[in-house]
């Protein structure tokens, strides 16, 4: 074997970040002997005459291999400069390219110097995505089996590509993405603005510079610095994600307004419900078109941008010939993206190569329960030999099985401009909490979860934004999954729903009756969690998360309704929660 420079998790290779299988034991895996070479700003042209850049990571042995495409709006020039953000997901090229592969990474048409229009998952993207990879394999350094990688972004591109099924496309591993925009960019009509707003000024920022800034000596050092081992172990633990949210500095920074503030205009204002602007950048009524093998997943922590799309995916994708799934706790996904890149290896050896890796072994979901020991496994989601049990939500604010004497509590919203310097001691609360009382034993909690409220509110509109947290002994709390509604979209399509998974279709507003109760179905995002003996759980209740006291998942906050209201929850209400036997 050449010994030649690579990454992965052996002696003398640069070291991976995170874990890098689901538990399995692989065979036949390709090994690192091909040096690099790169081709930067390769011109890839589309059906209608607009043109995509992309730099294409090869080995330098003449030759044919498979290709894994990586695309996003996201600076290709950077991709490989190990920085600890949620942009930098493509996958590590000095792993995949030393292993027999083609690593291009390309941006979509409007940024990073493509030609035509950023269009944020559309049709229009659907199609080039189906070019990119008809292009890449008539390529004469590509043998003609074409596979797709990356986190985030680049895995909605993947399944876009998918969906308009290109005969040279063999598989795809989506981990972690988006397939229905109005999921990530609105929480059934609540804006999620602390994504939407910093992540497309970051883009029309980031699409504005040219290779004078990414292919400079600075970048050049940056990467020097950032990928020396002492200071790249430290990203272990990078939420890059939860880091765009607080990059406020990027709000402030210049970027055209065309089509970058178009497209947050589209998403603030013109588009409140679904409608054909949403439907468009809607893969999950697509995805019964796809029939390449699937590898989906997320972290359960990715609660408000990636978790959710993971199951309704899985329940769509009926006609894949091979559907994997792996759940990850804590830490399963870090940025720079490195993580599972032995399973990716073992995957796309699999269908790329035509090797017996052993990823096809045992069931197909694998899973970790957090705060739990090991992987787990299971045919099927949601998995075997749980039951939902119902918790009241207590006038008394304990959150028990036996709801107790009937009655209700009150917690108070606050709309702006009220001209109010400072709060009043005889003010309600702004939020509402229930707790159940200290566990006895170990619960394990996994699969989908449902808050369904009793509540009556005065005014003809209110959000209702709750989280699902584990109390640890000290009384410290943590997040586990969050469930989000506009109450004037809290129309359930009955038939599309499930036990625990109310199908809210977010098309029609109905104004509150006001001082009436309502019963709301809210879903809680799925989620699994060991709940360890001596802790509580808890169920925290607000309208409004803009208020940084608010314990907002990945720091995700939403866009305000604005109205004042009393909002009044009822002891009927109950959370229903899937309990292992």
């Amino acid at each position: 074997m050449t010994n030649v420079q690579s990454s992965g998790i052996d002696p003398g290779q640069r070291r991976l970040n995170g874990p890098q299988t689901t538990g399995r034991n692989y065979r036949n895996l390709s090994q690192p002997t091909f040096e690099m070479a790169n081709d930067d700003d390769v011109v890839v042209p589309m059906r209608d005459g607009v043109t995509l850049l992309a730099d294409v990571h090869r080995p330098s042995t003449p030759g044919k291999y498979p290709v894994l495409i990586a695309a996003s709006p996201y600076p290709r020039q950077i991709q490989n400069l190990g920085a600890p953000a949620g942009f930098i997901e493509a996958g590590a090229t000095d792993f995949f390219v030393p292993r027999g592969y083609v690593h291009v990474i390309a941006n979509c048409r409007g940024t990073s110097g493509s030609g035509g229009t950023f269009g944020f998952f559309d049709s229009q993207e659907r199609r080039d995505m189906y070019d990119l990879v008809e292009w890449a394999a008539q390529q004469p350094w590509s043998d003609g089996n074409v596979g797709m990688i990356g986190i985030s972004y680049f895995a909605g591109t993947q399944m876009e590509a998918a969906v308009e099924r290109p005969p040279h496309l063999r598989a795809i591993m989506p981990i972690a993405g988006t397939f229905d925009l109005y999921e990530s960019g609105t929480h059934h009509g609540l804006m999620s603005s602390g994504f939407v707003t910093p992540f497309l000024f970051m883009i029309g920022m980031t699409s504005g510079h040219t290779n004078k800034l990414w292919r400079s000596k600075l970048v050049d050092a940056m990467r020097a610095l950032l990928l020396t081992p002492t200071i790249h172990k430290k990203f272990e633990m990078a939420n890059g994600e939860a880091a765009i949210a607080g990059l406020k500095v990027l709000l402030k920074l210049h970027h055209d307004p065309h089509p970058w503030d178009d497209l947050w205009r589209a998403i603030a204002a013109e588009h409140p419900l679904r409608d054909a602007w949403w439907e468009d950048r809607n893969l999950l009524p697509l995805l019964d078109r796809i029939e390449i093998p699937v590898y989906i997943g997320c972290d359960w922590q990715n609660v408000p941008l990636h978790l959710p799309h993971t199951f309704k995916a899985y329940e769509r994708l009926t006609n894949s010939k091979h559907l994997q799934v792996a759940m990850m706790g804590e830490h399963g996904l870090a940025w720079p993206w490195e993580s599972l890149h032995i399973e990716a290896l073992a995957w796309f050896d699999q269908w790329l190569k035509g090797e017996e890796t052993g990823i096809l072994d045992g069931p197909r979901v694998r899973y970790v329960i957090p705060e739990a020991e090991g992987w787990r496994t299971s045919d099927t989601w949601p998995v075997p030999g749980t039951s939902h049990h119902a918790y009241a939500l207590r006038a008394d604010g304990l959150l028990s099985e036996d709801e107790g004497d009937a009655g209700s509590r009150t917690y108070m919203n606050l709309g702006g401009g009220l001209n109010r310097p400072r709060a009043s001691e005889t003010d309600p609360p702004s939020f509402l909490e229930w707790t159940t009382a200290t566990l006895g034993h170990d619960v394990d909690v996994i699969g989908p979860i449902e808050l369904q409220l009793d509540a009556a509110c005065s005014a003809p509109d209110t959000a209702f934004i709750a989280y699902l947290q584990d109390v640890y002994d000290d009384g410290n709390a943590t997040n586990i999954t969050a469930g989000y509604l506009r109450a004037g979209l809290r129309e359930v399509d009955e038939e599309q729903s499930k036990q625990a998974a109310p199908a809210l279709p977010c098309k029609t507003f109905e104004a509150v009756p006001i001082g009436q109760k309502v019963t709301y179905r809210i879903p809680l995002v799925p989620n699994a969690r060991r709940f360890k003996a001596g802790h509580k759980l808890r169920l925290y209740l607000t309208t409004d998360d803009q208020n940084k006291d608010v314990p907002a998942p990945l720091e995700f906050r939403h866009a305000s309704v604005g109205t004042s209201s009393f909002n009044t929850v009822f002891s009927s209400s109950h959370l229903s929660l899937p309990v292992a036997e």
